[in-house]
């Protein structure tokens, strides 16, 4: 559905250049929640405004349902009424709402509509049923600044739906509401997901927004994506960071001679005695330094850190047994897993 192909953008001030994005390669396919992860300074907000082109790419190209948007950019009045097209099928939530106070919670949610020429009648209709949609249809005829920040961001979403687009993108929409407003605003995200059949790709700093309801995600770090994948598969994928930032485990060997494993569990496996079958099978003491289960992108998950007698070399065979099991197991030096083969 969103396709990004050496996207790069390079934005030039008193003979500076900074490079926001470097070469980025996006795929995010129809129907999925994606989420885009890094800190401040990463490329995160120059990547979605490049996505539907509020920001000019400097290279590279956007691809979003099968339309190149990149070809249309800036090639006469015909391509450009024809980018306008494309990019109202693109709804936009933005972190600070971007509501007009001096309009409805009805009037903003009808100007997008506005500008596509729509009826009045066809315009108030559907801001009605959009309004309902995310659960403020007592709202319509209140002005903005009566709304708490929450039913701010549900406005914003209900506006960025107006169109009817088949994408929406999510520019740090919770990082201004407290937890119990976040969850609120996540949950309803992924009912419009399901319910609509929305492709909805979010950037975010909080590994929580990803955890919650992205089916995919990508981390970022100087304008490149370093790392990107399902949830499944990152969690699959030894030495992953955005698999041990989603669901960190901590603690300490307790001698050197001592073999640390991070051990992953999805799924049926979650649920499963697997370390005291080892511990039985191989007649061994098996000391747990950390443990959590929790839900993650919808799966089941489990990640626990264990501690072995003995060096690597002398836990072969039981860490061979963990693997038979299905399971992921991360070796670890010191405080920090590494990647299987890296001995």
């Amino acid at each position: 559905m969103i396709t990004t192909s050496g996207l790069t953008k390079v934005y030039r001030s008193r003979g500076r250049e900074v490079t926001a994005l470097d070469g980025v390669d996006l795929h995010v396919r129809e129907g999925e929640v994606y989420g885009v992860i890094g800190q401040s300074g990463a490329g995160k907000s120059s990547l979605i405004r490049c996505v539907n082109l509020l920001e000019r790419p400097t290279a590279g190209t956007v691809t979003v349902a099968g339309q190149d948007l990149t070809a249309l950019a800036g090639r006469g009045p015909r391509a450009g009424k024809e980018l306008r097209q494309a990019r109202s099928r693109i709804g936009m939530v933005f972190q600070h709402f971007n509501l007009l106070s001096t309009r409805t919670v009805q009037d903003n949610v009808e100007l997008p509509l506005e500008i596509l020429g729509r009826s009045g009648k066809e315009r108030s209709a559907k801001a009605l049923e959009l309004l309902d949609l995310v659960g403020l249809a007592d709202k319509a005829k209140s002005y903005p600044a009566q709304l708490s920040g929450g039913q701010k961001q549900r406005v914003g979403i209900a506006r960025a739906l107006a169109g009817d687009p088949k994408v929406l993108l999510s520019d740090e929409a919770t990082s201004a509401l407290d937890p119990e407003t976040t969850r609120s605003i996540l949950q309803l995200l992924r009912d419009l997901n399901r319910q609509l059949g929305l492709t909805v790709l979010l950037i975010t700093h909080e590994m929580d927004v990803v955890k919650s309801i992205c089916d995919s995600a990508a981390l970022m770090e100087a304008g490149r994506i370093v790392e990107s994948g399902t949830v499944s598969e990152l969690l699959a994928t030894p030495g992953s960071e955005l698999a041990a930032a989603l669901f960190p485990v901590t603690g300490e060997r307790s001698a050197e001679d001592r073999t640390v494993l991070d051990v992953t569990f999805q799924g049926e496996a979650a649920t499963q005695p697997v370390i005291s079958q080892l511990s039985r099978t191989y007649n061994i003491d098996i000391s747990i330094l950390g443990a959590a289960i929790d839900t993650v992108g919808g799966l089941q998950v489990g990640r626990m850190r264990i501690e072995l007698p003995g060096r690597y070399e002398d836990n072969v065979v039981p860490v061979g047994f963990l693997r038979e099991q299905g399971l992921q197991i991360d070796v670890v030096e010191g405080t920090e897993p590494i990647k299987e083969g890296a001995r």
